[in-house]
């Protein structure tokens, strides 16, 4: 075995080992189920049913509802969910003394963070794809290549999530902070990201924010692959490739900085 083969599977098998374990726990905590895929819902119902009377767009061409409309955001905000209740586990780790037994192992510090950010990552792909069976309630018919664009889309903005949750859990120590710091930074960055509404009726500065913000991309890479490219107006959304690059860009900064916080504290 090559030396570049060694250091692969000294790469992968802890990561793997790690993201097995988020799937088994997640298996025995099925309530987690219904925080990170039922408030959405509810959400998407709800303000979907409340605005939908008022609701214009320029951005999306044709007669189409706010249900319809919100359905991107909604799955946005699925993934936002996931990456927030799975990425707590890293919290739960250190309490437990799971984290400190891995950290003292002969792991790579990159393995560590990988495995937490796939499992989280894998959580955050199945919640979404259990959501699109809704897709045709509101007219959104998906055929076999768009569920392959989807599956990317999807996987690489849970990544980013995930990534994000596991940078800000890791410089905590307590489950409650967790929950105030990610609701402060994720929920306005859900809000600002066109899930709510389309950028091109919002004011300049509020543009600005929509402009800066990684989640505005991946949400625009959602639209792109649920709706058709007759529906997409031009210039009213980034464009896919645009919108994957950052999305991905993000994802590996994430990736990059929590892997580079794990190796520092082992330091300390």
């Amino acid at each position: 075995m090559t030396p570049a083969n060694e250091a692969g599977l000294r790469l992968v098998l802890p990561a793997a080992s790690l993201t097995w374990r988020e799937l088994q726990r997640f298996v025995r905590q099925r309530s987690r189920i219904i925080g990170a895929l039922g408030t959405p819902i509810i959400f998407w119902v709800l303000i979907g049913a409340g605005l939908g009377r008022s609701f214009t767009t320029e951005s999306i061409t044709g007669d189409v509802s706010y249900l319809e409309y919100f359905f991107p955001g909604t799955l946005a905000l699925i993934l936002l969910f996931t990456a927030i209740f799975s990425t707590i586990s890293v919290i739960e780790d250190r309490h437990e003394g799971f984290l400190q037994s891995v950290l003292v192992a002969p792991v790579g510090r990159m393995s560590i963070a990988l495995g937490k950010i796939l499992g989280s990552t894998a959580l955050a792909v199945i919640q979404g794809f259990l959501f699109l069976v809704f897709a045709p309630l509101v007219g959104i018919h998906i055929s076999l290549w768009q569920l392959g664009e989807l599956a990317v889309v999807i996987t690489l903005l849970s990544f980013a999530l995930s990534g994000l949750g596991f940078l800000v859990a890791w410089r905590l120590d307590s489950v409650q902070g967790f929950h105030s710091v990610m609701n402060l930074l994720l929920i306005p960055m859900w809000l600002l990201s066109g899930a709510l509404f389309p950028a091109s009726g919002a004011s300049p500065w509020l543009r600005f924010l929509l402009v800066i913000n990684p989640l505005t991309y991946g949400v625009a890479a959602l639209r792109h692959t649920l709706y058709p490219a007759a529906m997409i107006a031009p210039g009213h959304l980034p464009g896919l490739g645009v919108s994957l690059f950052v999305t991905t860009a993000f994802g590996l900064a994430m990736f990059v900085a929590g892997s580079l916080l794990v190796a520092r504290s082992e330091s300390k």
